[in-house]
């Protein structure tokens, strides 16, 4: 097990077909004890009791730094430290630059950028004071290619910026023992994404991927087992691409 003895907080992590519960059940699989936080409070504690004995779901807002500095103080308090913090939460909105209202605007950098943020100021503390930890953000191959199926360029915007963000995290405190990476998924077949493709959509798009299917939830999982495991013990500032080869890049 690649996680045995470790503890894990994984935020945006209680909807049913989402990343971040099936990156949890893949994490308590490979033994970490693991703490979901989401905006749905009784969501969190459900799917935190789907997995077993030993984990925790707490209410958490991650544009707020005060709930998210108590959510910490909470998951440090049950699980006794984390190890991993996976920025996992993240909302999206399908509309073009000129119909983004400042509302819009604020609502998708929130949560998308400002919840990074966060997070990391609420645990980086605690995993400096023990001596390291790894912390894995969400960003998306919108960020990379300029835009998304169904991400506006707010959306994009904010995932940009998680790439920055993360990366000058991964500077600063590298000499800390704290590792910052990113994963970049493409079109991943999840809650969010699931009801909004047709056939003839799937179709069109399946066309552009050289691994000629779209992504699962458990895909991403994998890659945020690989940065959060001592697997990748050497790795960090680096972005994962999980896209089946949508894009590709030097």
């Amino acid at each position: 097990m690649l996680l045995a003895g470790k503890t894990a907080v994984i935020s945006g992590a209680a909807s049913p077909r989402g990343i971040g519960l099936e990156t949890a059940r893949l994490f308590a699989r490979h033994g970490a004890r693991v703490a979901i936080l989401d905006l749905d409070g009784d969501g969190a504690r459900s799917a935190a009791a789907s997995l077993g004995d030993g984990h925790i779901g707490l209410a958490c807002d991650v544009a707020d730094a005060v709930a998210c500095a108590a959510a910490a103080e909470q998951a440090i308090a049950v699980l006794g430290r984390v190890d991993i913090l996976c920025n996992n939460a993240g909302i999206t909105q399908p509309v073009r630059t000129l119909d983004i209202a400042p509302g819009d605007w604020d609502r998708i950098l929130d949560v998308n950028l400002r919840g990074v943020l966060n997070l990391s100021q609420a645990f980086i503390p605690h995993m400096r004071e023990r001596g390291g930890g790894s912390i894995v953000c969400m960003s998306s191959v919108s960020a990379q290619r300029g835009g998304g199926i169904f991400g506006g360029p707010h959306y994009s915007a904010a995932k940009a910026g998680v790439l920055g963000l993360a990366k000058a995290m991964a500077r600063e405190f590298g000499s800390d023992g704290i590792r910052v990476n990113c994963i970049t998924p493409g079109l991943i077949q999840t809650d969010i994404t699931g009801d909004k493709l047709t056939d003839a959509m799937r179709a069109e798009i399946v066309k552009t991927i050289p691994l000629n299917r779209l992504g699962e939830a458990g895909d991403v999982a994998g890659a945020y087992l690989f940065l959060a495991s001592d697997l990748s013990a050497y790795v960090t500032g680096a972005v994962i691409d999980v896209n089946g080869g949508m894009l590709i890049h030097g």
